[in-house]
């Protein structure tokens, strides 16, 4: 029993050590790229939905997520907006943060794995669970928020123990639901274009605020 004690709390602390080189690196992140695939599942569905796509982030808090196949769809996040454009519907929805608590928390949850500090992390979750696989750490993180916890249970955050890149994100929404983005060819700190993280809306586009009643 004391040996097996004495391993778990090695394991325990080698993962620490980690998580804590992990954030570390997180300092040196001002911008990143990748390509991904996302496997969406449903329990209304079978078979799960897969997308490819690449994307974006620039600090502190700008995304620009662009599926690619099978039907184009960009979101952008930037400052206290978020959109979601169709260039092929030409239709766009515009999200204005600063009046939905619960996007903001969502938001939240999705920039997890750029956090900028451990106190940052330790600000909005508790880690739940955490293991190391084939030079990858995988960390569960619950959020503390509430609110937060109603939306998505459950982060699941996954980098590499070489060079502490993000390998993979899960969100795990309330109805079981999961998405899941893995990501490839990562670049980090290449020179984002602004353009980037401003909605490409042309004039004959439909805008419409979906939290407006």
């Amino acid at each position: 029993m004391i040996l097996g004690g004495a391993l778990l709390a090695a394991r325990a602390a080698e993962t620490n050590s980690l998580i804590a080189a992990w954030l570390g690196a997180q300092t040196n992140v001002h911008a990143w790229s990748a390509d991904f695939v996302q496997t969406r599942t449903l329990k209304s569905l079978t078979q799960p939905l897969t997308a490819t796509g690449r994307v974006w982030f620039a600090e502190p808090n700008r995304f620009h997520w662009e599926i690619l196949q099978p039907q184009r769809t960009i979101a952008i996040r930037s400052g206290d907006e978020m959109w979601v454009v169709y260039p092929k519907l030409k239709r766009a929805e515009r999200y204005p943060l600063n009046q939905a608590g619960q996007w903001r928390d969502a938001l939240s949850l999705l920039e997890a794995g750029f956090p900028r500090s451990q106190a940052d992390l330790e600000a909005q979750f508790r880690i739940v669970n955490q293991t190391t696989t084939n030079n990858v750490c995988d960390v569960t993180l619950q959020p503390k928020s509430a609110a937060a916890r109603r939306l998505m249970p459950q982060v699941r955050i996954a980098f590499s123990t070489r060079d502490f890149l993000l390998r993979a994100t899960e969100l795990q929404w309330a109805d079981g639901s999961t998405m899941r983005n893995d990501f490839t060819n990562a670049v980090l700190n290449p020179t984002v274009d602004a353009s980037l993280f401003r909605p490409a809306v042309e004039s004959d586009f439909k805008i419409v605020e979906p939290l407006k009643h």
